[in-house]
């Protein structure tokens, strides 16, 4: 089951809120198809993205693939422990493996993103 305290982007990002701020990481469905994370380059704190932009990209032992923006916004904050433990999205995915978060310019957006029950229904369609 997906956590019901986050919401969530179509390209299996997850949004946890606390006021302006949102935090993202990638959820449990994305962490196993991708398999065992070893690396991802962490973006620069203080740059501006967009809702729907690449930020960065998460290197797994089966492919590449970008972290998305949920949101717009200026990034405030970079998950460090990642740079020498990329493996927590997979061991801790809406925990310690949470990867940036985002002073949102637009927090309106977030009304776009999924909750829990709708994320599940998204996965059965893609199924």
């Amino acid at each position: 089951m997906s956590p019901d305290d986050v919401k969530y982007h179509r390209e299996h990002q997850w949004v946890r809120l606390d006021g302006k701020r949102a935090s993202v990481g990638i959820t449990d469905y994305a962490q196993e198809e991708l398999g065992d994370i070893v690396y991802i380059e962490l973006p620069e704190v203080g740059i501006e993205v967009a809702a729907e932009e690449d930020v960065t990209e998460i290197e797994s032992t089966k492919t590449t693939a970008p972290l998305i923006a949920p949101v717009s916004g200026r990034i405030v904050e970079v998950n460090e422990e990642l740079k020498d433990a990329p493996e927590l999205m997979n061991e801790d995915p809406y925990g310690k493996g949470w990867i940036i978060t985002i002073e949102m310019s637009d927090p309106a957006e977030v009304e776009e993103l999924m909750d829990a029950k709708e994320y599940e229904e998204f996965l059965k369609e893609q199924a």
